[in-house]
């Protein structure tokens, strides 16, 4: 930030003046993950670049907000209100960053003072955060618009798979207030939850928005949601795929057994009904995809019998595929 307060949101996010949506949100989503303070326990610097990421990223994302600060620069938010606030014009100029401005607007109307910029956003740095989320362009006390400010936040909470399957609790920095957060059993990317009361504060009124979680999954080694099955692969040997058998698996949560039919071709899928993951009073189905798994290196007794199999084979695998395969 400058001395008068202005933030350079395309340096904040490391991307160029022209930079699309999908760029700018590629941008947000790598500093993010880098400096969030869940990953940064105690690093005030890292909550403080949070802060600043989350709030660039909340005037770019929004193609009205973003042509306003491109076109007014630190007084974006401000732009389009009128001439005036409160049937008063108003010189912005002379005001060193918002923060000031804000005060001296509370002050003409007999308001409360905020104890210092950390009253005006969202705190702990989620996307929402700073002047320009608790306090959009106009709505101020006796402004000529009816609606009042969207005090509403939005953040991203990430998650192990393990965390989603069984549900967690994770505790929140909000505005300097601890808040503990219950994430359900069986939880899907991409689901939003509500925390009632716990989003921006609007200075001077008591007001309070909401805070909206968006929930992403880390990636697993095994396990892979797809819609309301969980996927994996299961390694089999090649006596185990062509002669079939009852075979012991790994379930998310134990282990399991399962019929293998004999002659059975990688990529045909193995259903194991209610091991999957949780749905509203019931468990989808776990799907096991047969892969290969030749052990390496082979014993000499294992090559041997191999070689005793390639001399006994009966048909060619490739029958007709040659024909079928060319062009």
């Amino acid at each position: 930030m400058n001395a008068n307060g202005y933030r350079d949101y395309f340096k904040v996010l490391g991307v160029d003046r022209g930079a699309d949506a999908d760029t700018i949100k590629r941008a947000f989503r790598k500093l993010a993950r880098q400096h969030h303070p869940d990953v940064n326990p105690g690093d005030k610097a890292a909550e403080a670049r949070f802060k600043e990421v989350s709030e660039a990223y909340e005037v770019l994302s929004d193609p009205d907000k973003r042509r306003r600060y491109e076109q007014f620069g630190q007084y974006w938010s401000q732009a389009g209100a009128g001439s005036g606030v409160g049937g008063m014009d108003v010189d912005f100029g002379r005001y060193g960053n918002f923060d000031e401005f804000i005060n001296d607007l509370l002050g003409r109307f007999g308001g409360a003072q905020p104890g210092g910029s950390g009253g005006f956003g969202f705190g702990s740095g989620f996307p929402g955060a700073g002047f320009g989320g608790g306090v959009p362009g106009g709505g101020f006390p006796g402004g000529g618009r009816t609606a009042g400010p969207n005090l509403d936040a939005e953040a991203v909470i990430r998650l192990s798979l393990g965390e989603a399957f069984r549900g967690c609790e994770r505790t929140l920095a909000v505005n300097e207030e601890r808040v503990a957060v219950r994430i359900p059993a069986g939880v899907k990317p991409g689901s939003r939850l509500r925390l009632k009361g716990k989003g921006n504060l609007q200075p001077g009124t008591g007001r309070r928005g909401d805070l909206y979680l968006t929930i992403e999954l880390q990636e697993h080694p095994v396990w892979k949601l797809d819609g309301d099955q969980l996927r994996g692969e299961l390694p089999l040997s090649l006596d185990e795929l062509a002669l079939g058998g009852q075979v012991r698996v790994a379930t998310p949560d134990g282990e399991a057994s399962v019929q293998v039919p004999p002659g059975l071709t990688p990529g045909r899928s193995l259903r194991l009904k209610g091991k999957g993951w949780p749905l509203k009073g019931t468990r989808g189905d776990l799907l096991l995809t047969p892969v290969l798994k030749l052990p390496d290196p082979l014993s000499e007794r294992e090559r041997t019998l191999l070689e005793q199999l390639r001399d006994a084979r009966s048909a060619d695998p490739r029958a007709g595929w040659v024909q079928l395969a060319q062009l």
